[in-house]
């Protein structure tokens, strides 16, 4: 009788205590609304005239004239009526399985209790946890004491730690993409090298630059072409190379995102931050001469609004082109705002893909050196903005007037065509300048392509106005030319004007720019620097990287919102700025690139360093603390662990002062990451993907890693960095397909031949045989998360592809020297995976070695086959 009455007591406090219990919504009612109701009631179908991504359409009234929510009262709530309905036509979720009473009540007692709407986690600036205390030690770091904490509920222990040949190779693949430097494997597995110690040679080599950067490229769709269907080759290594230095140099995360999205914005950029700006220059550009550049143009930078939100933020704008998020809070106006942050730069789909920072040869680069030591001398006042100026002359040519911005256009014909983005003029033809103070102008520089012969003037305020100089051409190639220019001061209009015979046409003008004047032009020694400057503007380009350049008041474009997504059909004009879900207590506006990757990387912005954080960790675990890498919106993911991932960000943005490096070291340094990957039926049945950290990680090779690998492995990897692509063996006539591809794929030779696959010449319509296999995308556009396959093709590529012959034999080279089969064999083993080989591998390989030497009749040749074998074992091509 004590007992029953026992368990009375107990129920009826247990069900006390759950009446008493708050209802989260983020816990307990989001899930079900994302699960059962959004599908129709989201923010771009809003069914019966109800929604439920914001609060305020939850709330309204709906078609029938009911209000689905009405706070407080349930019994008043449409909703709770017509989950409840008994005639299946009229209960929701409409043609699904009923809602189960348990998630009924979840909803009545919400309603009850005010309706209160919360915000998804992602989108609430994270706070720092405190780190659980465990019992029977607490463990040194503190993702331990997270994952152990995450551990109880599940009745699950951490798993011992990796034995070292495992841990080794984890590292090492995790931190430079390559097996362990030979000197640091043998005093580590030695047992005189402490794992710490290990860590940080890792970090300090400059293969983690280049292993930082191979992912990052992913995400920055970079290619050495430009896709669409020319698919033309494309100048932008040194974007690439920016990035290995910037990941070596552990150039602070808010900087790293700061330069690469508004590099040239920022008070006194340097080549390397112009450089850095190619980020968003990887985008498609579409040189077919049909094709209207504007389209094209509006395709790039919606693109970059796409990968940018991916990127930083977690965050899929895509379908906000066209509607309202379908599951987050977003409305349609938003994504137009942020397209207005990034609608103003100069680049416009050009076949030139202009705007671009010309490195010139040494002898020119020390007359610009002499110039930009000039100015600075002998500027009277801002000589930095000079500078500035003068750079952007010489090596960037830009700012330039386009022929869409020219005014009064008489005669002139403006094409707008990828391959003849200029404007035509024939004899009598004339076109003005915006107007503008000329006051500091000493001369036009006017890029044109003589189609016969004539002459150019430049007059004064119309067609008829004081002639102020006169060009004379001829028919030949596009060049730049300089006009200078005397001109009274205050704002003036210029009028071009083409003479000539005939009525056809006669001149193709490109751009027109206008070139200050030279500070201390009076001075001895001037006539020798304005001699450079026509020697700098006639030099020929030693490289010619693709930069984001800013335009300037005359040629600032005004932004629209496209009613439907359509970009030919323009809506309301729309600033820039961020969406409100997001802005925070913001009080400064957001006008440009530059205020918004200040925005970004403000601490306390809720989604830049959790998304950072879970992209590493999920480089390091094959999987994110959110699964969905890419989206960690309300649709994403849901974490198991959300304290160890506000843990991290808060710390990554704040101790660690956005080090990589430092959160890296953090990451491999705890228990969590050295466990051993082994997993019982049990441990699998519970957690098959490891969300919940009770093992170390296990995962496939990148594309690159695999390819890599062989090279180190066999002793022929280069360690050369940076420069141009290479181009090393694939298949012939894989770029036959390609539509007017006059390109070919020459082999590189020398070392070039043995580089790492970060620096193989990637076409976006053709990449490398390798890459394409091993699920490596083409750069079309930004890939947060590759997907894993496992098929036959792979095995064919490692087991038939030319270069991994060649690694084969250089394999059997270096073991051809020892006593026997099983010594070889030994030896290939320790070179690869550094161990011995077991018996049964043993048993197998002899056999192999014979039934290939019975063919071949050659022990040299027979050892390639054992060798080429064991390029492609699961144990070669995984970590764990």
């Amino acid at each position: 009788m004590k007992r029953s009455l026992l368990v009375l007591v107990s129920a009826f406090i247990m069900l006390t205590c759950q009446e008493e219990r708050t209802i989260n919504f983020n816990e307990d009612i989001r899930p079900i609304f994302n699960e059962k109701c959004i599908g129709c009631h989201g923010g771009v179908k809003q069914a019966g005239g109800f929604g439920l991504v914001f609060r305020e359409n939850a709330l309204r009234e709906t078609d029938n004239g009911k209000f689905a929510i009405v706070p407080g009262k349930p019994g008043q709530s449409e909703i709770i009526a017509r989950v409840r309905h008994e005639n299946e036509e009229l209960r929701m979720p409409f043609e699904g399985p009923a809602l189960s009473e348990e998630e009924i009540h979840l909803l009545e007692t919400w309603i009850e209790e005010g309706a209160e709407w919360e915000e998804h986690w992602a989108y609430l600036a994270p706070t720092k946890p405190e780190i659980p205390v465990i019992e029977g030690g607490q463990p040194d770091n503190s993702i331990d004491a997270f994952v152990m904490a995450a551990l109880l509920p599940y009745d699950l222990v951490p798993a011992p730690r990796a034995p070292k040949r495992e841990l080794l190779r984890r590292v090492s693949f995790d931190l430079t993409g390559l097996p362990a430097p030979e000197f640091l494997a043998e005093v580590f597995l030695s047992g005189d090298l402490a794992y710490e110690v290990l860590i940080d040679s890792l970090l300090a080599q400059p293969s983690y630059g280049e292993h930082q950067a191979a992912k990052w490229l992913e995400l920055a769709r970079y290619a050495d072409s430009r896709g669409y269907e020319r698919d033309r080759p494309r100048e932008i290594w040194r974007y690439r190379d920016w990035v290995i230095k910037a990941f070596n140099d552990d150039l602070p995360y808010d900087d790293f995102v700061t330069h690469q999205l508004a590099g040239d914005l920022l008070p006194d950029p340097t080549e390397d931050q112009l450089v850095a700006t190619g980020f968003h220059r990887n985008t498609l550009s579409n040189g077919e001469g049909g094709t209207e550049n504007e389209e094209f143009r509006v395709a790039s930078v919606i693109d970059r609004v796409n990968t940018t939100w991916e990127v930083f933020q977690g965050t899929t704008m895509g379908c906000v082109q066209c509607h309202a998020h379908p599951y987050d809070p977003i409305r349609y106006e938003e994504f137009y705002t942020s397209y207005a942050l990034f609608n103003n730069t100069v680049d416009h789909d050009h076949v030139s893909e202009a705007p671009r920072l010309r490195t010139l040869y040494a002898a020119d680069e020390v007359k610009y050196k002499r110039l930009e030591d000039w100015v600075t001398e002998h500027a009277e006042e801002e000589a930095r903005t000079q500078v500035q100026s003068w750079r952007q002359l010489i090596k960037v040519r830009e700012p330039r007037l386009r022929p869409d911005l020219f005014e009064n256009v008489e005669g002139g014909v403006f094409t707008a065509r990828a391959d003849e983005d200029i404007m035509f003029l024939r004899p009598g033809n004339s076109f003005a300048l915006p107007p503008r103070d000329l006051s500091e102008v000493a001369a036009l520089h006017v890029n044109l392509r003589p189609l016969g012969s004539g002459t150019l003037e430049v007059r004064l305020a119309s067609p008829t106005g004081q002639l102020l100089i006169t060009h004379a051409f001829e028919r030949g190639r596009q060049e730049d030319i300089r006009l200078p220019l005397v001109i009274p001061g205050g704002e003036r209009v210029l009028s071009i004007v083409t003479r000539g015979d005939g009525n056809g046409k006669i001149l193709a003008i490109d751009a027109i720019g206008y070139e200050p004047k030279l500070p201390g032009a009076e001075q001895p020694g001037a006539e020798d620097i304005k001699t450079f400057i026509g020697d700098l503007l006639a030099a020929k380009d030693s490289v010619n990287t693709l930069i984001m350049v800013e335009t300037t008041d005359e040629s600032r474009r005004k932004s629209y919102l496209f009613e439907r997504g359509n970009w030919m059909v323009h809506g309301p004009e729309v600033t820039g700025g961020v969406p409100k879900l997001l802005d925070g207590e913001a009080d400064t506006p957001i006008e440009n690139r530059l205020d918004f990757a200040r925005w970004l990387t403000n601490p306390d912005q809720p989604l830049t360093s959790r998304v950072a954080v879970n992209r590493t960790w999920g480089q390091l675990f094959g999987i994110g603390l959110v699964a969905t890498t890419e989206d960690i919106g309300s649709q994403g993911s849901k974490p198991k662990n959300q304290q160890l991932l506000d843990y991290l960000a808060t710390e990554y943005s704040g101790p660690l002062g956005w080090s990589k490096k430092r959160l890296l070291r953090q990451i491999v340094l705890s228990n969590t990451y050295q466990q051993s990957s082994r997993a019982t039926p049990q441990l699998l049945a519970k957690d098959p993907h490891n969300e919940l950290l009770a093992r170390g990680p296990r995962k496939r090779l990148t594309a690159e890693e695999i390819r890599d690998q062989a090279l180190a492995v066999s002793g022929l990897l280069t360690e050369k960095c940076y420069g141009p692509s290479v181009m090393p063996p694939q298949p012939d006539g894989l770029w036959g397909t390609i539509t007017h591809s006059r390109n070919e794929w020459v082999n590189s030779t020398g070392e070039d031949r043995y580089r790492r696959a970060l620096y193989t010449h990637l076409r976006r319509s053709a990449i490398h045989p390798v890459m394409s296999t091993f699920d490596a995308s083409n750069r079309e556009l930004c890939l947060s998360r590759r997907t894993i396959t496992n098929t036959p093709l792979q095995a064919l590529m490692t087991l038939n592809d030319p270069a991994y012959l060649e690694v084969a034999e250089r394999l059997a080279d270096e073991v051809s020297n020892l006593p026997n089969v099983p010594a070889r064999i030994d030896g290939l083993y320790e070179l690869l995976l550094r161990r011995p080989a077991e018996p049964l591998e043993q048993q197998v390989l002899v056999q192999l070695y014979d039934d290939a030497y019975a063919t071949h009749q050659d022990a040299h040749t027979a050892l390639t086959v054992v060798a080429n074998a064991l390029l492609n074992i699961d144990e070669l091509l995984t970590i764990s």
